[in-house]
């Protein structure tokens, strides 16, 4: 049984169908990458996987558990954490308050997290920024940092869940090539020492093979390849539909 097994999943809003049929598996501690042409279908699926939508046939089940009837919050406490596109903060509050909401919700506890927790689960907190490279920016407020910086945030507040899996939409959207770098050697390196299962997207490519070891394409809602970079570089119908070559 594979870690995260998607099986005949399919999706339709009225009689467009974004999804067809899609099933691949991830395997326990993969960097399994999902790429494709704008359009493909890659945020619904991850939409599907993490409980954000219902599939509208198929299944989704992590570690045996059906994920298709739960709801998201109770995906993420089984161990599935997510980023989007679109960075997902809470812009006024410091990167040290917006990784404390995140434990706060995370250990279920009684707490408004519009309000002070004084040093709540402080020691934790900056563990999580300095994993992130963000201690030196704890006490900033998130809609000041660069968007990189940004990006950093979102990764610690996911952490924050303890996940099993990470899905990542588009880690590197919007990014500088410094920034990408440096992302791409933060993910690595965090997922390695973690132990943490990684499901991402991503267009550029440079990223793609530098952090991926399996790789899905995905073009018009269906799987067409699914294999070790190399293999998956060297397909035919993907040089043609995505990689843009003849």
């Amino acid at each position: 049984m594979a870690f995260l097994d998607v099986t005949n999943a399919t999706k339709k809003f009225g009689g467009f169908i974004a999804i067809n049929d899609v099933s691949f598996s991830v395997e326990k501690g993969a960097r399994h990458a999902i790429i494709g042409p704008n359009g493909a279908g890659k945020t619904t699926l991850f939409n599907l996987i993490s409980g954000l939508i219902l599939p509208t046939t198929g299944s989704i089940a992590l570690e045996g558990q059906r994920l298709s009837r739960m709801k998201p919050h109770e995906i993420v406490r089984i161990g599935m954490a997510r980023s989007f596109q679109k960075v997902n903060v809470f812009p006024r509050k410091t990167a040290f308050e917006n990784v404390q909401v995140a434990l706060i919700a995370n250990r279920k506890l009684q707490f408004n997290p519009f309000h002070a927790a004084a040093g709540l689960f402080g020691d934790e907190i900056m563990q999580l920024l300095e994993q992130v490279r963000l201690g030196g920016d704890s006490g900033r407020r998130a809609g000041e940092l660069a968007h990189g910086k940004q990006k950093q945030l979102e990764l610690a507040v996911a952490l924050a869940a303890e996940p099993k899996i990470l899905l990542l939409d588009e880690p590197t959207a919007g990014m500088s090539i410094a920034e990408t770098l440096s992302s791409i050697a933060l993910i690595r390196d965090i997922v390695q020492q973690r132990g943490i299962t990684l499901l991402f997207t991503e267009h550029d490519m440079n990223v793609v093979f530098e952090i991926a070891s399996t790789i899905s394409v995905l073009h018009h809602g269906e799987i067409i390849a699914t294999g070790l970079p190399h293999e998956v570089r060297a397909n035919d119908d993907v040089q043609r539909i995505y990689l843009g070559r003849e």
